[in-house]
């Protein structure tokens, strides 16, 4: 994408609504405006709290909030560029369920308060397979102990992906810390029975894969 091109898009997020790019100061040096109160101010009700991690171009995001109305649903990506598409999609067709947040992924407890969220989805994140990258693996222990801190207790984990190695390496270390797996499938289109919400939204590099007859695995679990 050309940075003429990138502008553009950031110009137009300033517009839009459903778009929050609060600064790094603003969330950690200040209680955040909108933290434990994203419902009742944002969206008005009080509907469960969905958050979509890495959200890239927010096509899930905006899928997952088309298909269950009566959640609210909040796609974070650094790249507020990618996210861009999402968010307009979501203007023009008049999707009121769902807003998205410019951040880093590291900072969520900063953003949402405690028992805030019901259910978090980590859609195709980068495994981060270099031994020593695995500091900004999505699914590490640090990263758990966040997205434990503003779930409810009773809060769901999703992660899809099409990386063997992401998929072995989060059910390895949820194994090992004693979480507890819900479902787990190394192949979601070849299994009968799979959660339809997990095989009936599909991003574009999903569909790629697929053509490519690449398995996308999924594992649903709580953090203990």
């Amino acid at each position: 994408m050309g940075s003429k091109n990138k502008l553009k898009r950031f110009k137009e997020n300033e517009t839009f609504k459903n778009v929050f790019e609060p600064t790094r100061e603003e969330l950690v040096d200040a209680q955040y405006q909108l933290k434990g109160n994203w419902c009742a101010t944002f969206f008005k009700n009080d509907n469960p709290l969905v958050l979509e991690l890495g959200c890239g171009k927010g096509e899930y995001s905006v899928a997952l909030a088309e298909k269950y109305p009566n959640k609210n649903f909040i796609g974070i990506d650094i790249k507020g560029a990618r996210f861009w598409r999402g968010a307009k999609t979501a203007i023009e067709e008049n999707i009121p369920n769902v807003a998205f947040i410019r951040t880093q992924i590291e900072l969520v407890e900063h953003v949402f308060a405690a028992n805030e969220v019901d259910e978090i989805w980590i859609t195709f994140p980068d495994p981060q397979i270099k031994y020593k990258r695995t500091k900004h693996r999505m699914t590490n222990s640090e990263f758990l102990k966040r997205y434990k801190n503003i779930l409810k207790p009773d809060g769901i984990m999703n992660l899809k992906t099409d990386s063997e190695f992401m998929h072995g390496y989060t059910l390895g270390l949820l194994h090992g810390e004693g979480h507890e797996v819900l479902y787990a499938n190394h192949n979601v289109y070849k299994q009968e029975g799979s959660p339809e919400e997990v095989t009936s939204i599909q991003t574009f590099y999903e569909s790629q894969y697929l053509k490519e007859d690449k398995a996308i695995t999924y594992i649903r679990f709580k953090i203990k």
